[in-house]
């Protein structure tokens, strides 16, 4: 949502990037990302609707799915610039705690 949706904001800018930059190719990628983000999280609600309404096989399976890309994300944010560490661990930690906890 901050990406897509809050990202004109000299507070959110601040928050997500390190730069002022307001170029039109920044603002392009940042949407993109944002929703990315979106379906990722619609991905894990799907699977808690799911396996809320009778089907947890396929309900664990989005869950771990979107959860396990969520965490990889994270640890690719983290390996690219270790700088970012602060937002890899916002990114990846709770996925990676879901996925832990859908495994044992």
């Amino acid at each position: 949502m901050l990406e897509s949706f809050f990202f004109h904001r000299p507070a959110v800018r601040r928050l997500l990037t390190r730069t002022d930059d307001h170029s039109p190719a920044l603002r392009l990628w940042t949407f993109n990302v944002g929703f990315y983000n979106i379906f990722l999280a619609c991905g894990v609600l799907a699977g808690l609707v799911a396996h809320w309404t009778g089907h947890p096989t396929t309900g664990r399976a989005l869950v771990l799915y979107a959860a396990s890309f969520m965490a990889a994300a994270g640890a690719v944010l983290l390996v690219s610039d270790r700088r970012l560490w602060r937002g890899a661990l916002g990114q990846g930690l709770l996925p990676l705690v879901a996925v832990v906890a859908l495994l044992v």
